[in-house]
């Protein structure tokens, strides 16, 4: 009988959890998306966080003085106002444009600062809970983060990875800086946590969070509805035809008793305290 030959662990085939090559491949889609959908909650667990309150908007919009001093430079370096070549056109418009969004960065930043010294005031058993939470990316969601650590407070950012953003801002706490592939395991994670929702000017990515949130509300999906907050009239209006949707029957007036429309950081940090107490903490 011939001798067996004993190969050394070094030899040893890989197993199928530690093959990167399989765990990145077509076919083991199901497991990177059970990974998203099992790590967070194993985070969130470890930091003690039960709930929190959303902030959505534009990855655009940036702080007045930014703004205002992008505007003076391109205003600057045109030559002659009244025969602006395309590119000057453009880059004129998206500066000013820049500068009219520019406000609610900082409306964002103050809303945040108030929401998250009330939940710190909190009594000790209530700690940990309705937490500014953000995409983690900038603009907006860079001014809820930078809210919450004006106050020492923490805050969750739930990244995506995408070509053109350069990872999370700044503002979030290790722990709680988080990286997502599939979008929507992300938008799972924050519909799952929020008590309550507040939605910014922003574009397609905005209305995605939104939409399906006001779905999952309206079709019943959600066992404990969030108040959900519309800041800014003036874009909200302009841009959404509620009553037009009301018109042509796809929604029923009922339907806008899901959201209320704010324009002030005074008017959303009270409607949303005033609902969160009495569902929650009464």
């Amino acid at each position: 009988m011939p001798e067996s030959i004993q190969c050394s662990r070094d030899e040893w085939p890989i197993k199928a959890y530690k093959d990167l090559n399989f765990l990145n491949s077509d076919e083991a889609r199901n497991i990177r998306v059970l990974c998203e959908m099992t790590e967070p909650g194993l985070r969130f667990a470890k930091e003690k966080i039960k709930d929190t309150i959303v902030l959505f908007g534009s990855a655009r919009i940036m702080p007045i003085d930014v703004a205002q001093a992008k505007l003076e430079d391109i205003q600057a370096a045109i030559g002659d106002p009244d025969n602006l070549t395309a590119a000057e056109k453009r880059a004129l418009h998206l500066a000013q444009s820049a500068v009219k969004a520019a406000p609610y960065y900082n409306m964002a930043v103050e809303l945040a600062e108030e929401l998250t010294k009330w939940s710190m005031s909190l009594p000790e058993k209530d700690q940990r809970r309705f937490i500014i939470c953000s995409g983690g990316g900038p603009g907006i969601m860079e001014a809820a983060n930078r809210g919450a650590h004006n106050v020492g407070g923490k805050s969750v950012g739930l990244g995506i990875s995408l070509p053109f953003e350069q990872g999370v801002n700044e503002y979030i706490p290790d722990g709680l800086q988080f990286e997502f592939h599939y979008f929507f395991v992300r938008k799972y994670w924050f519909v799952l946590l929020a008590k309550a929702l507040v939605a910014f000017p922003g574009g397609f990515g905005t209305m995605d969070e939104l939409f399906e949130t006001l779905t999952l509300v309206q079709t019943g999906k959600v066992t404990e509805p969030p108040p959900i907050v519309l800041f800014g009239s003036e874009f909200w209006h302009s841009v959404v035809n509620f009553e037009s949707l009301i018109e042509w029957g796809t929604i029923s007036r009922a339907d806008l008793d899901l959201f209320k429309v704010v324009d002030t950081v005074e008017q959303a940090r009270d409607y949303i305290i005033e609902q969160l107490t009495a569902r929650f903490l009464s």
